[in-house]
């Protein structure tokens, strides 16, 4: 998954407003108890980011 994949599926789930809102005020424990942002940040696999939302968030299967 590219990075620019990772913001379509965020906006398409949380709109863009909300999705810059999950990236840098949530805390998941999937990525280590890092935001989105902070996991970006230290080069984690945006795969990996991506399903950490998956599981702290009900994402519609279309977009997992």
């Amino acid at each position: 998954m590219r990075i620019t994949e990772f913001w379509q599926r965020m906006d398409e789930q949380f709109g863009a407003v909300y999705a810059q809102s999950v990236a840098k005020d949530y805390v998941l424990a999937g990525l280590g108890d890092r935001t989105v942002q902070q996991a970006l940040l230290d080069g984690e696999d945006v795969k990996v980011i991506w399903r950490a939302v998956c599981a702290a968030f009900p994402v519609p299967d279309r977009l997992r």
